[in-house]
């Protein structure tokens, strides 16, 4: 089985599903999840986590994710895009000096409900079968984090903006709530997210792209190792006759552990060669020949416990 998580580009036209599904046939392998739904019309960056990568989808999928976003004024649709059935239409007398005030006064937190045409669930039941049934049921606001807006451009009745936020923030929702707070609606004409966590636009690559390498051999361009999501964390080897619990994820004593590499205590800030020596540190753990581990976590009695394991 291979594992590691691939960059696609979701092109338009393609539900977040379709991507899993379309990997799974050019790759091989049943156990594949993505990390957080793109609209069908929406495109740019998804993540999709393979193998034992898949243990990362939860934490892919809570990371900061950044978008660019045309919000279309004067118009509410049913979905809060382009795409659905028009509510409402009303003039749009705003000027460009409150645009962009508008979306300055949505930085910050923000309590957002989350729209009907959306896959979370209430009740076991996704909101938008409930809504494809015409059926609206009430949803608890949420907080959401805006980090940044910046408004690229105004072309009235159009703006294109760039925003920074938290996971779980429906853009499509920022944008029918700053056609509100400007007095007449306003929907999502075009949506692109930019980056997911540490992934971005560049290296997206689409499907076609990478069915092309993977017919020729060539899946260490795409598919990026599951401990490359850890890089900025010590690498510690577990000695050799400590293998087995490894292995077998148990806890591992510090004299079981040392840096990886001749030159680890400089690479990664281990005075004299030693290990992290403060509770509450993480580390890689790797076996002897390069194989991951896991993640482990210094306790105070100097013994590293397991906190994700990718045996």
């Amino acid at each position: 089985m291979r594992s590691g998580i691939v960059n696609v580009y979701k092109e338009k036209g393609y539900t977040s599903f379709d991507v899993v599904a379309r990997l799974r046939g050019i790759l091989g392998e049943r156990k594949i999840g993505h990390t957080g739904t793109l609209d069908p019309d929406a495109e740019g960056v998804l993540p999709v986590c393979v193998g034992k990568g898949t243990k990362l989808c939860g934490m892919l999928t809570g990371q900061d994710k950044e978008y660019e976003a045309v919000l279309l004024l004067g118009r509410i649709t049913d979905t809060q895009d382009i795409s659905g059935a028009v509510l409402e239409e009303h003039p749009v007398k705003a000027s460009e000096e409150e645009v962009l005030a508008a979306a300055a006064s949505f930085v910050g937190e923000y309590s957002q409900i989350p729209p009907m045409y959306s896959a979370r669930k209430i009740h076991g039941r996704k909101l938008y079968e409930l809504a494809r049934e015409g059926r609206t049921v009430e949803r608890e606001p949420r907080q959401v984090q805006i980090s940044e807006i910046e408004v690229q451009w105004v072309r009235l009745p159009r703006a294109r903006m760039r925003v920074r936020c938290s996971k779980g923030t429906y853009i499509r929702t920022l944008c029918e709530d700053m056609g509100r707070r400007l007095g007449c609606g306003g929907c999502m004409e075009e949506l692109l997210r930019t980056r997911v966590g540490g992934f971005t636009l560049e290296n997206a690559r689409k499907l076609a792209d990478i069915e092309a390498l993977e017919r020729e051999g060539r899946a260490e361009e795409f598919l990026l190792p599951v401990e490359e999501m850890f890089s900025s964390l010590p690498r510690l080897l577990v000695r050799r006759e400590y293998e087995k619990a490894a292995r077998n994820g148990n806890k591992l004593e510090a004299g079981w552990l040392k840096p990886w590499g001749g030159d680890a205590a400089g690479a990664y800030g281990l005075p004299g060669g030693g290990l992290p020596g403060t509770p509450g540190e993480q580390a890689c753990v790797f076996l002897e020949g390069g194989l991951f581990a896991g993640v482990y976590a210094l306790q105070g009695d100097g013994v590293w416990k397991p906190v994700r394991i990718f045996l």
